[in-house]
């Protein structure tokens, strides 16, 4: 089903030539938002982009295009969270190929409420959906970013908030959720 695109914006699946501005708008999320940095054991995928997204057929990366740079992106990967650091009952609930996790929906702080999260959203849900052996979609945030509690809220079930377990260390407000297929 086709969403609703805003004006001026392009929303398509990322090209080798995509690579380097999904890279900027992940590793600038992480230092300007998140305020940690690039985290390899977390991050892995921002490194190679193209062996996690854009070489296997059951992945995806989505990036939103505006003025020829690439704004925002959001990325689909099979399996679903890892324990450590999550809980073990996550990790065990989204094991295996038939979770797909929801990761790096970004948008330059420029670009936001426009509506590209949502459209790059509710894309790569429709992806997941129409790929065959896909069970459920599962996804994770910080709730202390701003907006993130009630966009994911307007979207998907919450599942777990972890802010009580402190999974991620001081200052990650981590809430996992999982969205209708």
């Amino acid at each position: 089903m086709p969403h609703s695109v805003p004006q001026g914006y392009t929303v398509r699946p990322a090209t080798p030539d995509d690579v380097g501005g999904a890279r900027r708008v992940m590793l600038d999320t992480f230092y300007r938002d998140f305020g940690y940095g690039y985290t390899p054991q977390w991050h892995g995928d921002v490194v190679d982009i193209e062996g996690t997204f854009l070489d296997n057929p059951r992945h995806l990366l989505l990036v939103a295009v505006h003025g020829g740079e690439v704004v925002a992106t959001t990325g689909v990967r099979s399996g679903g969270p890892s324990h450590p650091p999550h809980p073990r009952r996550l990790a065990e609930r989204y094991a295996g190929d038939t979770t797909a996790q929801l990761v790096r929906v970004y948008v330059q702080p420029g670009h936001r409420r426009r509506g590209l999260a949502r459209t790059l959203v509710e894309t790569a849900r429709d992806f997941v959906a129409d790929t065959p052996g896909y069970e459920s979609l599962y996804l994770h945030t910080n709730v202390d970013i701003e907006g993130t509690g009630p966009f994911w809220r307007g979207l998907a079930k919450e599942i777990f908030d972890a802010r009580t377990t402190g999974e991620h260390g001081p200052g990650v407000s981590t809430v996992h959720f999982e969205m209708p297929l």
